[in-house]
């Protein structure tokens, strides 16, 4: 079977609008995506722990000289600025990882929104137990301090029609600055599906 993926990674650097110049405030890139139930999504992301801005360009959440991102629900649409709880974030159980096909939506959502600080709820055949939200011994850091800069992410498979408008706690601010996005997952029409199949 033809699969085509797609990726959601993040682009720009720690500041706010003026420091960034000529660069820009984090976003998640694409912004929005428009996808059907053939298409597999990425979900990845760099950062450092080191970068100097000179005391330039340090405004926002955490450590200094640091970048941090996760991926959570939204509770409402892209205007808010609330996630849901893991408990309530629904989405998560249309989707299946092809990189770790063991994990549940449950699983996903966890390793997303600590930047993989915890790779699951109890453990994988590719997430040790240790480093799970039931086992690992260090919790993470409310600003996401000791979470990795840079994460992994999932290979994402959809099983039906679905959306989310999702958003990153620690950069989206109640201010100008916003870090979200949206995918919408509709279901390949017949025609898709066998043009696929010849290719």
């Amino acid at each position: 079977k033809q699969w085509y993926q797609r990726r959601v990674r993040v682009m720009g650097k720690r500041g706010n609008l003026e420091q960034t110049v000529p660069s820009t405030e984090y976003d998640f890139v694409p912004s929005s995506l428009a996808i059907t139930t053939d298409d597999l999504v990425h979900v990845q992301w760099t950062g450092s722990n080191t970068h100097n801005n000179n005391n330039d360009g340090n405004a926002g959440e955490g450590t200094d000289g640091t970048d941090r991102h996760n991926l959570m629900q939204m509770s409402g649409d892209i205007s808010g600025s609330y996630p849901y709880t893991i408990a309530k974030a629904s989405f998560w159980n249309n989707v299946e990882s092809l990189t770790d096909p063991e994990a549940t939506g449950e699983d996903i959502a966890i390793g997303l929104a600590s930047s993989g600080h915890y790779c699951a709820k109890s453990g994988t055949d590719t997430c040790p137990a240790s480093e799970s939200l039931d086992k690992k011994k260090t919790k993470m850091d409310d600003k996401m301090n000791n979470a990795p800069a840079s994460y992994s992410g999932h290979v994402l498979k959809f099983k039906k029609a679905c959306s989310i408008n999702y958003l990153c706690t620690r950069n989206n601010s109640f201010s100008n600055r916003s870090q979200k996005g949206t995918i919408w997952v509709r279901k390949s029409s017949k025609a898709e599906v066998k043009k696929r199949a010849e290719k």
